[in-house]
């Protein structure tokens, strides 16, 4: 069974990091990547960028764009797509295309500042 991991923080405390504690903290989860890695269990991982950088899609037809991560509280996270695009208007007509087969979700779009792809997973 595949497991999603995500990871929850206060933005404000990682953006006031310094460049060195950044540095030493990625280094500590960059040991816990290898040893997954190693023992085959580790997929894409990724650091998102701010959320002031993130739009999301909602509304009905081609819906609305709105700046942020604004998820209601009757809304959960159930699933992720990882693109690459060359820019984000190319992400949001990819949201869009997804939104037009589910038009109940609601896609929010965000840039990835970090990617460490994984080994590729087996179900076990």
């Amino acid at each position: 069974m595949f497991y999603a991991i995500l990871a929850y923080h206060v933005e404000d405390a990682i953006k006031a990091m310094t460049p060195q504690e950044d540095a030493a903290l990625m280094a500590e989860l960059l040991k816990i990547n290898t040893r997954l890695h190693k023992e085959g269990t580790l997929g894409p991982s990724a650091r998102l960028g701010a959320t002031q950088d993130a739009c999301t899609l909602r509304d009905p037809g081609d819906g609305m764009i709105v700046d942020g991560p604004f998820a209601e509280t009757k809304e959960q996270l159930l699933g992720l797509y990882v693109v690459d695009c060359a820019t984000s208007d190319d992400a949001i007509a990819i949201a869009r295309d997804l939104r037009r087969v589910n038009p109940t979700a609601v896609y929010e779009i965000r840039p990835i500042l970090l990617f460490k792809p994984g080994v590729p997973l087996v179900g076990k």
